[in-house]
């Protein structure tokens, strides 16, 4: 093994195995996160189509149980009105839940409108003001469609949750063969590589995400200098 033509051979061999394993262990995860997404979406359905419209149901029968009520009533009228405030908002927050799980927009709609419908929502939300800009984007497929709104969805929650921003930017552009993601916000900032060694959830489970597609992740930030999230992905991940 000391001719170094053999020794050549042998690294390039090891190294052509390294890239296979890293292509299979990539198409694996992506299978992974397929899986849980359609969980997820069949969650969000079974919510919406099958809980909520029995407490909307419900709710329309308490109403009529309460308008048949007489007037002098008044304990069985205010104890209905307590069970149809619960019945309400119990009714939004099972709408909310679903909305998170898988927003019906992003399958119905596609990737833009489900940014513009994601920045209105948190547009004002905890006092920040969101802001999106869009440019020309190729068709994309599904799975592309879902890490780009999954990434602003949580970067936009990092900013509510930890930032305290008065600001959040979010631009999508495509560049060349690349998406690029970027979200910047106002916020008291962070260390960049303490965030991105927080493991399965925030920024670490967003990076791990995006390299199963190619993807990368990087990220600026200073103690009350706001911070500046990039995402990058390829058109072609496989």
């Amino acid at each position: 093994m000391s001719d170094p033509s053999e020794l050549r051979t042998l690294y390039q061999e090891l190294l052509q195995q390294l890239q296979r394993n890293e292509r299979e262990f990539r198409r694996l995860g992506r299978a992974v996160w397929r899986v849980q997404e359609d969980e997820r979406r069949r969650i969000a359905r079974d919510l919406h189509d099958g809980v909520g419209q029995n407490l909307t149901a419900l709710k329309l029968r308490l109403h009529d149980i309460q308008s048949a009520l007489e007037p002098q009533q008044t304990v069985l009228r205010e104890g209905l009105a307590q069970a149809l405030a619960l019945c309400a908002d119990t009714l939004e927050d099972t709408r909310e839940l679903s909305r998170l799980l898988r927003p019906p927009i992003l399958d119905d709609l596609g990737l833009e409108a489900a940014l513009r419908w994601l920045a209105r929502s948190h547009d004002g939300r905890d006092g920040a003001r969101v802001e999106l800009e869009l440019g020309a984007l190729p068709e994309l497929d599904g799975e592309l469609q879902t890490v780009l709104f999954r990434t602003a969805q949580e970067a936009l929650a990092n900013a509510a949750r930890h930032a305290q921003a008065r600001r959040v930017r979010i631009g999508l552009h495509c560049r060349g063969d690349e998406l690029h993601l970027d979200v910047r916000d106002d916020g008291r900032g962070c260390d960049p590589v303490a965030a991105l060694a927080s493991g399965g959830n925030g920024l670490g489970g967003m990076r791990e995400r995006l390299r199963l597609y190619g993807g990368r992740l990087e990220i600026a930030s200073a103690p009350g200098a706001g911070l500046r999230l990039s995402a990058r992905l390829p058109l072609d991940y496989a």
